[in-house]
């Protein structure tokens, strides 16, 4: 097994490090393409399956899409195309021959969907439409890195129509709070900030955008999780119109948003260490490695047929037994340590001569005997502590680095060293915005959704506050 860097020497190598030696993902041929691995997918799988089940929870359903459309769909909305047009893949010859009219490779759906929409929605009586897709996307990344941005990444899309712009809203706060907070807070154990989008980092065509924003353990910002209310943008644009319940002719009002394998990135920097990862147990693929340990065939039988009975006791746990011959014990606790399995059993013929396993930690570090009668509890009550001591060390370290700068040239110090997040009155103007970006290559990650009145003058130009705002670097 290969040596991984320290987090504090270098922390991209650290996470290429990470990536690889865990065997969750390599380079595609292609490139900013990813493989990922069956260990990756395995992680990406429980996210989708958590998150879909919300999903579907909050009365939406999953429909598919082409990944192909015409591009004068794109050009449609301007604002729209505008955003996207550097990073879409476009498909001009296939077939053998010239394309009468060139495809995009889906960059995002908004266009084909909206332009499909237009002959779904005629009356009010077809509102709302809620629905979901779980696709690939492809976006031509100048600077990929695995799982944080790649020129193909997975991820899920809803697109909604409503009546009235209050249930739009409605909609795009219900997926944030109720289907993204929650799977990321609760399954990944990852703490994040909800807040608006500056219009300058909205989503492109959106009238506003909602957005989490997590902190990882080198200081950045995350964006885990977006949700855009379009408003009538994309009705207008695809002549998408219906009889509202006076007989009138209306425009009905947009929802999408989207979550992605970058939330595998997001869980090793928020969590990993410098042995690994650090996988909270409601999300693991394995919460429970049981390492057998024995000599000769005889008392082998004996510990694999207790390791076995231990696996069965342990009922829904998701339990992997590791009885590779050939691999000595500290190589396998290396093994799982570094893919971060949460708890990890040693069983050998003097536990069961003490009836008795040992009980390992991968957060707390702690190992302790447990009799035979108590690990279904012993495991219970690991699992539980890892996933809290997960989020809370999370919690812990957020709060530890964010800071209150009291000028400009504080939150540039900050914001080199140690970094984190930078929370100031800002007094709304892109002028200001554009400042600290081109001075310190920060952005604002967001602003609290209700806009109140901050009390204390804009930090970069010194005019009345007209909201808070909060900084950082970001992936």
């Amino acid at each position: 097994m290969a040596q991984i860097a320290k987090q504090s020497d270098d922390f991209p190598r650290w996470y290429q490090d990470v990536v690889r030696e865990a065997e969750l993902a390599e380079s595609g041929m292609a490139r900013g393409t990813m493989v990922i691995r069956p260990y990756g997918f395995a992680i990406w799988e429980r996210i989708q399956r958590e998150m879909d089940d919300r999903i579907k929870a909050t009365g939406h359903q999953n429909f598919y899409f082409p990944m192909f459309f015409p591009y004068s769909l794109l050009e449609k909305e301007a604002e729209h195309v505008e955003g996207f047009a550097p990073e879409v893949a476009i498909v001009s010859h296939a077939g053998g021959e010239d394309l009468e009219e060139p495809l995009a490779v889906r960059p995002t759906s908004e266009a084909v969907i909206w332009a499909t929409y237009a002959k779904w929605i005629q009356s009010y009586r077809d509102l709302p439409l809620l629905y979901n897709q779980w696709a690939n996307v492809v976006r031509w990344e100048l600077r990929p890195r695995l799982f944080l941005r790649t020129t193909e990444f997975l991820w899920q899309e809803g697109h909604t129509a409503h009546e009235t712009e209050e249930e739009a809203v409605r909609e795009a706060l219900l997926i944030h709070e109720q289907v993204y907070r929650d799977t990321v807070e609760k399954v990944l154990a990852i703490p994040v900030h909800g807040g608006r989008k500056s219009a300058a980092e909205r989503f492109a065509g959106a009238v506003e955008t909602f957005t989490l924003e997590a902190m990882m353990r080198d200081r950045k910002a995350l964006q885990a999780s977006t949700s855009h209310y379009l408003g009538t943008n994309f009705a207008e644009a695809y002549g998408v119109r219906f009889l509202d319940r006076e007989g009138k002719q209306q425009l009905p009002h947009a929802t999408s948003w989207g979550a992605s394998t970058r939330l595998v990135g997001g869980v090793i920097m928020a969590h990993g260490d410098d042995q690994g990862l650090r996988l909270p147990p409601a999300l693991a693929p394995v919460q429970v490695v049981i390492v057998p340990i024995s000599r000769g065939d005889e008392e082998r039988a004996r510990v694999l047929e207790a390791a076995q009975r231990v696996a069965e006791d342990l009922g829904e746990t998701r339990v992997q037994i590791d009885d590779r011959e050939g691999v000595r014990p500290g190589f396998k606790f290396n093994e799982w340590e570094l893919k971060g399995v949460p708890v990890r059993i040693e069983l050998g013929s003097r536990d069961l001569d003490q009836d008795q396993v040992t009980l390992a930690s991968r957060v707390s570090g702690e190992k302790a005997p447990v009799g035979l009668a108590g690990v279904t509890t012993g495991v219970a009550a690991a699992l539980e502590a890892a996933q809290r001591g997960l989020y809370d060390q999370a919690v812990a370290f957020r709060d530890e680095h964010t800071f209150r700068p009291k000028d400009m040239d504080e939150l540039a110090a900050l914001l080199k060293d140690p970094g984190g997040f930078m929370v100031a009155a800002w007094c709304g103007s892109a002028e200001c915005e554009t400042r600290v970006k081109d001075e310190t290559k920060a952005t604002i990650r967001y602003v609290p959704q209700d806009r109140l009145d901050p009390g204390a003058p804009c930090i970069v130009c010194g005019h009345p506050g007209t909201e808070e705002a909060t900084w950082g670097l970001a992936y």
